[in-house]
């Protein structure tokens, strides 16, 4: 899937997370991809684009990751390095939440249950500090430029929504392996939001977070690869 970017939203013609996401696709049977200029310049952040990742007839968990885009799509940045990584991640977290529900009612490996299991809890717990820090952060002042592409918190946080939605899986018939392929890119594109948020971030209890949150699910990465390479035959 060709789609880039941040925060799972787009941003064409310099635009954060204005870009339409084309939910009347809905019944399409994969996601597809979409470049639609913004409507105005109210969310500028890097000229991304975003293609929606919806489809009805995909995946509930491709489903759930289009519903995240769209919530990330309406968050309007700040200007502010702490402030903007409490409110996109805080979105980020609630759709990994979405989509460990999703695997605990249809999933049937056990592994992947514990692990759905483990994920929702973890994230549920900071899904509470990232509330309170984005509520505690809301006047502080503007430390980064959302509008200028070449911004380092700006490029590092575009630069993990690409690379989260180029590789974009294409569902399966399996909902364990669906499960699998999507948490993957979806904690990868988390890993690389914290590690923006340790380099320009200057809040120290979100930057502690940020490293909990790094070391936790680069650690699932690696179970969730393992799980795949035993389980190609589910592809």
């Amino acid at each position: 899937m060709n789609i880039s970017a941040f925060l799972f939203a787009a941003l064409c013609a310099g635009s954060l997370l204005t870009t339409s996401c084309n939910n009347d696709k809905a019944a399409d049977t994969t996601a597809t991809t979409t470049e639609t200029p913004a409507a105005d310049g109210a969310h500028d952040m890097a000229a991304m684009d975003h293609g929606s990742a919806s489809a009805a007839g995909s995946s509930p968990q491709l489903v759930a990751m289009n519903e995240m885009m769209q919530k990330m799509h309406a968050t309007k940045p700040k200007g502010n390095t702490d402030h903007d990584f409490a409110h996109h991640m805080l979105e980020h977290h609630k759709g990994a939440v979405a989509m460990a529900d999703i695997q605990l009612r249809d999933g049937k490996d056990a592994t992947m249950r514990r692990m759905a299991e483990q994920i929702k809890a973890d994230q549920q717990r900071e899904i509470a500090e990232l509330e309170a820090a984005a509520t505690r952060l809301d006047n502080a002042p503007t430390n980064y430029q959302p509008n200028d592409p070449a911004d380092p918190f700006t490029s590092k946080m575009k630069a993990s929504m690409d690379g989260m939605m180029q590789n974009m899986p294409k569902p399966v018939a399996d909902p364990d392996m669906n499960f699998n392929m999507l948490m993957t890119v979806h904690h990868q594109s988390a890993v690389d939001m914290a590690k923006a948020e340790l380099a320009h971030g200057k809040d120290t209890r979100l930057k502690e977070l940020a490293q909990m949150m790094v070391d936790a699910q680069e650690k699932e990465i690696k179970q969730l690869q393992a799980w795949h390479q035993q389980n190609a035959d589910k592809m």
